[in-house]
């Protein structure tokens, strides 16, 4: 029998759907102590409070049973790698950085059967990646990594995330994609069921489905804007004045609507946010509420994000959601998994 340990495991979307490919997962590692109540209640396993950077390997090998093909999983943190970070912040000294390090450390401990990693496609240019890779053949792993297009794997958004899979079983490989591009998951397939609501406002029925207010302007801004278009549908008065600006004129997805009949565009920890990119409603004059960012994420609709006995916190909630690895995702990195075994 195989089971997994899931490191960097936030709310549970790699280990859900490693659940629901029929892998267990005895233990998630994470942190951020927030993440406890979703974690454990939706997937039925234990939530692990910790540094990955000092938890020892010996700490992790309590949670495989001897008996167990010990699948080790897990998705640093994107942030010190992402496209915007490289390029507006360019943090070198980012302690996540050695996340990835601590990874690879805990490899070299445990000697895992399989491993996977999930993270941004800029990984692959960096040093920690090479850290990692090298770890990998030292331990003789025959591996796999590569831009995975979640769309064609079943995930209702447009989203690229570089998967690695190494086994010191054999060759391993993702399962090819799963959908044509005629077939592709829409932003209508996820979030065209729930009911109606304003921005600013909650269902009844679903804590979870809330969206923020928006101001006067952004009103009027969202009223004029067209699904899969942009701020320059708008009257001259409503454009921002960085966007009238050169340097700011290229930036077309912000203040966007989405379009019911495509993906959507990538879930970020902003999507609530009207302004933080093409998270407009296809039709109604309000941003993403928090359950339509869990749906496009391919969580179930009954997903539990928050104790229902405590204030939901609006930004953590999101930040939860946008941060995790796409449950279907995680589903086809174990459906990967059972074929190779």
């Amino acid at each position: 029998m195989a089971s997994a340990v899931d490191l960097f495991c936030g709310v549970g979307g790699l280990t859900h759907g490693l659940i629901k490919s029929g892998i267990p997962v005895n233990a998630g590692y994470d942190i951020d102590e927030s993440c406890e109540y979703p974690y454990e209640i939706n997937n039925n396993t234990r939530f692990i409070s910790g540094d990955i950077s000092k938890i020892t390997a010996a700490d992790v090998n309590r949670y495989f049973p001897e008996d167990h093909v010990k699948i080790l999983v897990g998705c640093a943190p994107c942030q010190p790698f992402s496209a915007y970070t490289r390029r507006y912040e360019k943090k070198d000294d980012d302690q996540r950085w050695s996340l990835l390090n601590s990874f690879a450390r805990l490899i070299r401990g445990i000697e895992p059967d399989i491993v996977s990693m999930e993270n941004v496609p800029l990984l692959e240019k960096h040093a920690p990646f090479a850290v990692l890779i090298r770890t990998l053949d030292r331990m003789k792993y025959k591996y796999s990594f590569q831009p995975v297009h979640c769309e064609a794997y079943g995930v209702p958004q447009k989203r690229t995330r570089l998967v690695l899979l190494a086994s010191r079983l054999g060759k391993i490989e993702l399962i090819p994609p799963t959908h044509e591009p005629d077939e592709y998951a829409t932003t209508r397939d996820a979030i065209g069921q729930l009911e109606k609501i304003e921005a600013g406002e909650a269902s009844e029925t679903d804590h979870l489905h809330r969206a923020q207010k928006l101001s006067p302007l952004n009103k009027k801004r969202i009223r004029k804007s067209l699904p899969g278009r942009s701020w320059r549908d708008w009257d001259a008065d409503l454009i921002c004045p960085c966007h009238r600006k050169k340097t700011g004129s290229s930036y077309e997805s912000v203040y966007g609507r989405m379009s019911w009949d495509q993906p959507s565009p990538t879930i970020t920890t902003e999507f609530f946010n009207y302004g933080s990119g093409r998270f407009g409603h296809p039709e109604q004059d309000r941003a993403l509420s928090l359950r339509e960012g869990a749906n496009l994420q391919s969580f179930p609709t009954d997903y539990i994000f928050a104790n229902p006995n405590k204030p939901i916190s609006f930004k953590e909630c999101a930040t939860h959601i946008g941060n995790a690895v796409p449950v279907r995702l995680g589903e086809i990195i174990g459906k990967s998994i059972n074929e190779h075994l």
